[in-house]
């Protein structure tokens, strides 16, 4: 899932900590690609600092919350589905349909939760600037990320733009899955793909927003 539909599962919880966790391994792969870090695999590192054993709840509630959505049968069905509207489109590129249909529901999953009023941006991202930057940064030293300045800097930018509010407008949603393609493949849309994938976006958002919530529903009541 992505960072809004992660939000979705703590959007009425206080600690700001527990918020940052749970957006936090994809802002961290998002700002060193090569990090990978496992703190749940050392929690007795993070024993004594609350702030720190709240980052690491978050940490360990997307896990879980990634782990049930790319194995339920609502994943493979609408990501089936997706792929079969963008492969025409993308026939003529190095993209994999698969990985855009992957990423693509995401995304049209934040863009829903949005437009349904169902969680507030702004909201989140007061969360993710009400978090101690040396909280955070002890919280990434016992996790051994390299280079936390890099990190840091994408961070700052990431809150200060609010690029997720951009997910309300589906022709975003397009320019913001090229940009992911164009991190993997050199030959990627051009103009008129994707505006053919805006219309097959729109399309099969239609269908999705009839029945989005039951995934959201689903994992909540695993999640308790």
């Amino acid at each position: 899932m992505n960072f809004l539909s992660h939000y979705y599962f703590d959007r009425t919880n206080s600690d700001a900590n527990v918020v940052m966790g749970t957006v936090l391994p994809d802002l961290v792969k998002n700002a060193v690609k090569e990090a990978n870090l496992y703190p749940h695999k050392n929690e007795f590192l993070f024993k004594g600092s609350p702030d720190e054993e709240n980052l690491l709840i978050g940490w360990k509630r997307h896990l879980a919350v990634d782990l049930l959505f790319h194995s339920s049968d609502f994943f493979l069905e609408k990501t089936t589905e997706l792929k079969q509207l963008v492969k025409p489109i993308v026939e003529n590129t190095a993209v994999r349909p698969s990985f855009l249909a992957h990423i693509g529901l995401e995304l049209l999953l934040d863009h829903l939760l949005v437009e349904h009023n169902l969680i507030q941006v702004n909201h989140f991202y007061e969360k993710l600037s009400a978090v101690k930057k040396e909280s955070l940064s002890d919280f990434l030293e016992h996790c051994k990320l390299k280079n936390p300045e890099v990190f840091f800097n994408f961070l700052e930018k990431f809150v200060s733009s609010k690029y997720l509010l951009s997910y309300q407008k589906l022709e975003n949603i397009s320019y913001a899955l090229n940009r992911i393609c164009m991190r993997l493949w050199s030959k990627t849309l051009d103009e008129k793909q994707l505006q053919q994938l805006t219309f097959e976006l729109e399309i099969f958002k239609d269908a999705l927003k009839q029945d989005y919530i039951v995934i959201f529903k689903e994992i909540e009541k695993k999640l308790v």
